[in-house]
């Protein structure tokens, strides 16, 4: 079974309903799939929110090993993203070697404003964090005191890890950055990270289309 926690902020609901659909349709092995949301994290997740924080999962993300008891593997992604290729093949590469697998982007925003007019910040090892196949049993330091506590940096730059060489690489083609990375044909995961078609300044962004084709799927009820 593959387990896959999809970040959750009601103000991009749609997303998260779209990218699970998108998941399920094209996966060739069983899969679950879970929101994280902040309504249901009452008592573990009490960090008061950042002002730098551009999402409800900006931290939660990282409970994901926590919320799998700390055994076996798991996937987190945000929900402002589209699934084009199989999971199973992201599944497929997971490496005990690591306590997580991450696509190690390089990525340097120019912008100071994304979706909702939320602040656009830059810091090393920026997006990283936004698809992570964690190897849970070697990820027991992200308790929910210690996710409550830690900075910002020291989550998504992965300072909860005794050092870098515990973090593996993934294909780019698993977290494609709409808007960044070059247009490419052998995209598995697009992730509009600055923001999605459901907004209307990002209507025409690349995958647009595939992503309305995927809402229309998933709205679909046969005829009587």
């Amino acid at each position: 079974m593959v387990r896959v926690f999809i970040g959750f902020d009601p103000r991009e609901a749609v997303a998260f309903s779209v990218l699970a659909h998108s998941i399920a349709r094209r996966s060739s092995v069983p899969v679950s799939i879970a929101p994280i949301m902040l309504s249901q994290l009452g008592g573990v997740l009490t960090r008061v929110r950042h002002p730098l924080q551009s999402t409800d999962f900006s931290f939660s993300r990282f409970l994901t090993p926590y919320l799998s008891a700390y055994e076996g593997w798991s996937i987190f992604m945000d929900c402002d993203m589209l699934m084009t290729g199989d999971i199973a093949g992201l599944w497929s590469m997971r490496d005990p070697q690591y306590a997580v697998q991450v696509v190690k982007h390089d990525h340097r925003p120019v912008e100071t404003r994304k979706f909702l007019g939320t602040e656009q910040t830059a810091y090393e090892k920026k997006n990283w964090s936004s698809v992570m196949l964690f190897n849970n049993a070697l990820c027991r330091h992200l308790t929910p005191a210690y996710v409550n506590a830690a900075t910002g940096l020291e989550l998504h730059q992965f300072k909860w890890l005794a050092n870098d060489a515990l973090i593996g690489s993934l294909p780019g083609r698993w977290n494609h950055l709409v808007g960044y990375d070059a247009p490419c044909g052998d995209v598995s995961l697009a992730h509009f990270t600055i923001g999605g078609p459901y907004f209307s300044a990002y209507v025409n962004c690349e995958y647009a289309d595939a992503w309305r084709e995927e809402r229309d799927a998933m709205l679909f009820a046969a005829r009587q």
